[in-house]
């Protein structure tokens, strides 16, 4: 006879009891994960989180309150979570998952590690580290209503990296610094201002008109076009000692040059520059053109006018022209008294958590707005897009949080061929369900992760592209590499790129041809925190516009479902009207989840119709599906027992308040 301990035969529960597992990340999944693993058994967990608790945490995150704001949230959760088990033992950690210290070693002591992450270079990391230490990892993400878990095992199944990821959206320069069209352009270029005026410049990210624009034919008029060239040198430039030439001279340094005065720098960025764009008059002959902005002629009329009081919370409220000119005075008024706190040469990095700085993007953003003829959006929504943001619903959390220790269970009880893709779609699908489980993907044979020789082919031009580009964009950023070291496979080893700090850093201004590097040359990328190789094949390509292109990489198509007959009738129990094949890609995640798009197309699933399950979803108490569905005892068992997600949800939410 089958001895049990609560709903878990005796063998799970003392491995659960003993087990030791790692959760990455404490936010809106992580809480509740937390919260599910110690009120199932588990004792021996460890938490690690970077972030700091802000308010707008409060309403989804329930291991924190008002009085937390601030404070790490791994310690945190760790107290927090302490009240429902006093006997567990936490361990927290402020840290990022990524800080060499938590290394090959230190993922090997765990035997299950479960992702609560919001980014995909700390996902690809975890990945990476797990598949060096043959750790099994349940990877998981929300988006809105959307959720998905999946597990990834070492030579079972697909990695996160084995399916191409879609690129973050980008736009044109020329369209944020001339030809807005969409509140996200003018929210890109208040960004972009930011950073020229108080953080780190970038060339990349110029704020000013762009004279190179293809379709900026405006010399029609001499007048026009002196008078525009008297605007923007008057503005940027200063006049040299030597031959009468013009220097030209950054944002930051014109701001500092006036003493970031608001006005000066409203007038410059909204008259000047505006008056500048109507110049190119062949930009508007197909678009409305753009109105400037004075700031005297706004403060005459607008002043006196005595505006009614807006209903609504503050953040959701839709100022007049007038009102965000006051708050770019008083944004940009702090943030130069926050560079002069931090001394010369100092530095502000854009946050979207920090009211000043957020203060000073919507209000440049809304002016820009009005000026192209766009309908102004509420802080809220600034904050949104330019945080990259989506928003988050505690039941969803919820939901994918009980999915993840089911996940657990099964991989502990030793079945993990029983493990699945769990989907959670918004509405039902035409069988009414909105859990969708599918079969688990075997690992891609061309994943340049975990394949059992990883190498890919990167387009390139060697007499363009410098080592510093290889370093950052291409091994680090493209590829995921923490401390890249990179040699040519030249017969000589080489090294191009060290982790040692200093010791190749005369190369990083040199192009790859400078070292012999031509068409058909191999660089090996090793990066030991990961312990991760790969093999870059370098195809020299002159043509290209790109700085570098992956060759075989789309990211916009997904690839095409594989049927295995043999799998899906064995997991469906022979019930054949309840299976499909499965299509689960995961490779979609973006952000904070798998792309929530991508989700809605898995209208091809299985499920077994074994149990009907009413999901009550507690938000004080919300341990989802183990301790809140309605199953008989005979039921909880053989969930238990086999790990067979094969359920029937009613598609029915019953939500306690």
């Amino acid at each position: 006879m089958v001895q049990l301990v609560g709903s878990l035969r005796k063998e799970l529960a003392d491995s659960i009891s003993t087990c030791k597992i790692l959760v990455v990340g404490a936010g809106g999944i992580g809480c509740e994960l937390l919260k599910n693993l110690v009120l199932t058994g588990f004792k021996n967990i460890e938490v690690i989180d970077l972030d700091t608790i802000d308010v707008s945490n409060l309403n989804r995150q329930f291991l924190f309150q008002k009085k937390h704001v601030g404070k790490s949230k791994a310690q945190v959760a760790k107290e927090s979570a302490l009240q429902f088990c006093p006997s567990a033992n936490i361990t927290a950690y402020h840290d990022s998952i990524m800080n060499p210290d938590y290394n090959v070693e230190f993922f090997r002591k765990f035997m299950l590690v479960m992702n609560a992450l919001d980014n995909r270079a700390a996902r690809n990391h975890v990945n990476r580290m797990c598949l060096a230490a043959d750790i099994p990892l349940i990877e998981s993400g929300t988006a809105g209503y959307l959720g998905q878990v999946t597990v990834i095992k070492k030579g079972m199944t697909e990695c996160y990296e084995c399916q191409p990821k879609p690129a973050q959206k980008t736009f044109p320069g020329c369209t944020i610094r001339n030809t807005p069209s969409e509140p996200i352009h003018c929210i890109v270029w208040a960004k972009y201002l930011f950073n020229q005026l108080f953080g780190e410049e970038d060339a990349d990210q110029e704020v000013s008109p762009d004279t190179a624009d293809p379709e900026a034919a405006f010399l029609n008029s001499l007048f026009w076009f002196l008078w525009g060239y008297f605007l923007i040198t008057a503005a940027r430039a200063t006049a040299s000692d030597k031959d009468g030439d013009i220097k030209r001279v950054s944002t930051k340094e014109w701001a500092r040059s006036t003493g970031y005065d608001p006005v000066k720098l409203f007038n410059k960025l909204f008259k000047d520059d505006i008056m500048y764009l109507l110049t190119m008059d062949k930009l508007w002959k197909k678009r409305k053109a753009p109105t400037p902005l004075d700031w005297h002629q706004l403060e005459n009329s607008e002043c006196p006018k005595e505006g009614t009081p807006a209903s609504g919370l503050k953040d959701q409220q839709v100022l007049d022209v007038w009102g965000y000119c006051q708050l770019f005075q008083h944004s940009v008024e702090t943030l130069r008294s926050q560079l002069q706190e931090k001394g010369e040469g100092a530095e502000l990095v854009w946050d979207k958590d920090d009211p000043p700085a957020m203060d000073f993007v919507t209000a440049a953003a809304n002016l820009r707005m009005h000026i192209f003829s766009m309908s102004m959006k509420s802080r809220f929504d600034v904050k949104s897009m330019a945080g990259n943001i989506i928003p988050a619903i505690a039941t969803t959390n919820a939901v994918i949080a009980g999915l993840i220790v089911l996940e657990g269970l099964k991989i502990l009880s030793g079945e993990l061929e029983s493990c699945r893709t769990i989907f959670l779609n918004k509405c039902p699908n035409l069988r009414k369900k909105l859990l969708v489980p599918c079969v688990l993907d075997p690992p891609s044979a061309n994943c340049y992760v975990c394949a059992s020789k990883p190498e890919v082919t990167v387009k390139l031009n060697v007499h363009k592209t410098m080592v510093l580009t290889l370093q950052d964009k291409i091994v680090k950023e493209r590829f995921g590499m923490v401390a890249p070291d990179v040699q040519i496979e030249d017969g000589k080893g080489t090294i191009l790129i060290s982790s040692e700090e200093g010791e190749t850093e005369a190369n990083n201004s040199k192009f790859l041809s400078d070292f012999g590097i031509r068409n058909g040359s191999r660089l090996q990328a090793d990066d030991f925190l990961q312990d991760y190789t790969l093999l870059i094949n370098v195809l020299h390509d002159l043509e290209r516009d790109v700085e570098f292109e992956v060759v075989g990489e789309a990211p916009d198509k997904a690839p095409p479902p594989q049927t295995n007959q043999e799998e899906v009738n064995s997991i469906t129990n022979g019930n054949k009207d309840s299976a499909q094949p499965s299509t689960s890609s995961k490779g979609c995640f973006p952000e904070n989840m798998n792309s929530a798009s991508h989700l809605c197309l898995h209208e091809r699933y299985f499920c077994a119709l074994k149990a009907h399950l009413t999901f009550r979803l507690n938000f004080c108490c919300s341990f989802v599906i183990i301790y809140t569905c309605t199953l008989t005892q005979a039921v909880t068992r053989d969930l238990v027992l086999h790990q067979t997600l094969s359920l029937k949800p009613t598609g029915q939410f019953l939500i306690n308040w």
